[in-house]
């Protein structure tokens, strides 16, 4: 099942909404962008974090930025994360979100990396798959991490304010709730933007517990002989920046940029301007600096 919206503008080449299998029979959607006169390109996956999608905040813009540097940009919506191909942008799929968990993710990052690195793909041509990047924000980060640790064919990582830990978003929850949330088979994460009442089965625990020792972002870090970016805003009241600087400790030859912003770099969605909020466009300023 393949579905193509391609856009031209000028010499980039912007594809939308590709179609690929993911996990738990249900499909990932993703973007590529690529300037189409300049051979093969090093790609850039980026993995979006909780409550989150590919085109969250206008991400278009960051990826126009990136990929007129020289990449070939993919962006992808996460099986699990509550969106639908008819709708990239809406939690259409509310049992879907209900079911993703961390091992779901890390299955659907190495099948968008498969299909970046597949001689087959349509766009095998403006692809160099032997540097093939990763950015990954917030829980996507710590994926991202997870990943990297694993995968040789990622060259370089970068993370924008990562979590340090798979507990998203029970980390901090009391035991009483935790308890309920056992009891019951289900909790509920209230989307601040949408006020929708999102699913989270019991099952995102299980799969934490019975996958401790694979989904340890310490010991990921730990183990990565790449190049590390690590990109936080200090203030970040999602994911503080101590879990930054646990990063930095675990992996002491990364890079740690820093700057006064939130967990978001000073976007949010829906995005109507045609340019970047100044925390963003220093971001992707530092990214393009490491990766290039």
């Amino acid at each position: 099942m393949l579905f193509i919206n391609s856009l031209l503008l000028d010499m980039l080449q912007k594809v939308k909404n590709i179609i690929i299998p993911g996990s738990g029979n249900r499909p990932i959607t993703l973007d590529i962008f690529f300037e189409k006169e300049t051979g093969q390109k090093p790609a850039i996956i980026y993995a979006h974090g909780f409550n989150g999608f590919k085109d969250w905040g206008n991400f278009d813009l960051i990826a126009e930025k990136i990929s007129e540097a020289g990449f070939a940009f993919v962006k992808f919506n996460f099986s699990h994360n509550g969106t639908t191909p008819q709708q990239p942008e809406e939690f259409s799929d509310l049992e879907g979100f209900g079911k993703n968990n961390y091992s779901i993710e890390l299955n659907d990052v190495k099948l968008v990396t498969d299909w970046v690195c597949d001689a087959a793909n349509l766009y095998a041509k403006h692809i160099d798959k032997k540097m093939v990047c990763l950015i990954g924000h917030s829980m996507g980060g710590g994926i991202a991490i997870l990943h990297a640790a694993t995968d040789k064919r990622i060259s370089k990582l970068v993370t924008w304010a990562a979590i340090s830990q798979c507990k998203t978003p029970w980390g901090n929850w009391p035991a009483e709730k935790m308890d309920e949330w056992k009891r019951s088979g289900v909790q509920y994460y209230t989307n601040s933007r949408t006020k929708q009442q999102l699913p989270m089965y019991y099952q995102l625990f299980e799969d934490y517990r019975d996958n401790e020792q694979k989904l340890d972002i310490k010991q990921a870090m730990q183990s990565l002989t790449i190049p590390v970016l690590i990109c936080q805003g200090t203030a970040d009241a999602a994911v503080p920046i101590a879990s930054a600087l646990l990063l930095k400790e675990w992996q002491p030859a990364a890079i740690l940029y820093t700057l006064d912003t939130d967990h978001v770099f000073g976007r949010k969605h829906p995005w109507a301007a045609t340019y970047l909020p100044p925390a963003t466009e220093a971001v992707v300023v530092a990214c393009l600096q490491f990766l290039l």
